[in-house]
C-alpha cells in the first residue's frame, strides 16, 4: 500500500474509532458538547469549515481515482481474458483488488467524515435543547412556588379579613347586648318605681278607708245620740 492509502486508511481507522466514542453511552451530550466548546476546538472552529472542505476534496479525488483505477483495471482483464499468461493475469486481478479497496477506503472515509459532522451537530444541539429544557423546568418550578406562595398570602389576607369581620360582629353583639342590658335596667327601675307607687297608692287607700269607716261610726254614734234625747 503505498503512502497516501496508508494515510487514508489510518484516517478511516480514526474516523471509526471517533464514531464510537460519540455513539457509545461514554459521556453525556453536554460533556460533549463543552469539549466541542474547548478553547483549543474553538480556535479550530474558526476555520473548521474551511479545513472540512479541503479534506472533503481531498478524499473526493481519492474517490475518483480509485474509481479510474478500478475501470482501467477491469477493462484491460476484460480485454485480456483468455489471451494473458497467468502471471499477467494475477497482476491485474491484484492491481483491480487494490483499486476497489482504495475505493471502498476513500469511499467509507468520506462517508465518516460527513456522519462525523453531523453527529457533531446533534450533539450540540441535544446539549443546548437539554439545558433549555432544564432551564424551563426551572422557570416553571420557580413560577410554581411563586404561585403557591401569592395563594397563600391570598388565602392568609382573606383569613385575616374573615377573622376582622367576625371581630367586627362580635363587638356590634356586644354593643347591642349592652344596650339591650341597660334598657332591662331602665325597665327594671321602671317597673320597681310603678310599684311603689301603687304600693304607696294602696296604704295611701287603705288609711282613707280607714278614716272613712271612722268618720262613718262616728256620725253613726252622733246620729243615735239626738235621737235619744
Amino acid at each position: 500500500m503505498s503512502l497516501q492509502w496508508t494515510l487514508i486508511a489510518g484516517f478511516l481507522y480514526l474516523e471509526i474509532a471517533v464514531v464510537l466514542l460519540l455513539v457509545l453511552p461514554i459521556a453525556s451530550a453536554r460533556r460533549w458538547n463543552s469539549f466541542f466548546k474547548s478553547k483549543f476546538l474553538q480556535v479550530l472552529q474558526r476555520q473548521a469549515g474551511f479545513y472540512f472542505l479541503i479534506l472533503l476534496a481531498i478524499l473526493v479525488l481519492f474517490l475518483l481515482d480509485a474509481i479510474r483505477e478500478m475501470r482501467k483495471y477491469s477493462n484491460l482483464a476484460a480485454d485480456e481474458h483468455g489471451h494473458a499468461h497467468l502471471d499477467r493475469e494475477m497482476q491485474g486481478s491484484m492491481r483491480l483488488f487494490r483499486a476497489q479497496r482504495n475505493f471502498y477506503i476513500s469511499g467509507f472515509a468520506l462517508f465518516l467524515s460527513l456522519v462525523i459532522r453531523r453527529l457533531v451537530i446533534l450533539i450540540s444541539n441535544q446539549a443546548t435543547l437539554e439545558a433549555q429544557s432544564e432551564a424551563s423546568m426551572r422557570q416553571a418550578q420557580s413560577a410554581t412556588t411563586a404561585a403557591k406562595s401569592l395563594l397563600a398570602q391570598r388565602g392568609e389576607v382573606a383569613q385575616n379579613d374573615s377573622n376582622e369581620a367576625h371581630d367586627k360582629e362580635v363587638i356590634e353583639l356586644k354593643a347591642k347586648l349592652v344596650k339591650v342590658q341597660d334598657e332591662l335596667k331602665l325597665e327594671k327601675k321602671d317597673k320597681n318605681a310603678l310599684k311603689e307607687q301603687a304600693d304607696n297608692l294602696a296604704k295611701e287607700y287603705d288609711r282613707l278607708a280607714e278614716e272613712h269607716s271612722k268618720l262613718q261610726k262616728k256620725l253613726t254614734v252622733g246620729y243615735g245620740d239626738k235621737k235619744d234625747e
